[in-house]
């Protein structure tokens, strides 16, 4: 069992900029597929940005590209989620998501939430 520890959220004022950490309790973390999800009130939960396991390589919401940039320190065993230029459309309770896909095995685990509010 992993566990994600989300930290970095709050309230921010509208152009403003957070960044998210997630914490993972696994040694193996490097071998994940690390991802942001968000949902806001009434709405599904949706994704936000991903980073491979390999190369590194990234992925945004189109409502995010050129705003956020979310990274990794496999040392640390910690994603980050840089958000800049923050609106109030933002404002959402943001999950770290883990997967690992094996060839006998798969794995998905979630963070507890963290809230983001962007207002003025």
């Amino acid at each position: 069992q992993v566990q994600l520890v989300e930290s970095g959220g709050g309230l921010v004022q509208p152009g403003g900029s957070l960044r998210l950490s997630c914490a993972a309790s696994t040694s193996t973390f490097s071998s994940y597929v690390m991802s942001w999800y968000r949902q806001a009130p009434g709405k599904e939960r949706e994704l936000v940005a991903g980073i491979t396991s390999g190369d590194g390589s990234t992925n945004y919401a189109d409502s995010v590209e050129g705003r956020f940039t979310i990274s990794r320190d496999n040392a640390e065993n910690t994603v980050y989620l840089q958000m800049n230029s923050l609106e109030p459309e933002d404002t959402a309770v943001y999950y770290c998501n883990a997967q690992f896909s094996g060839v006998f095995s798969k794995y998905d685990y979630w963070g507890q939430g963290i809230q983001v509010t962007v207002s003025s």
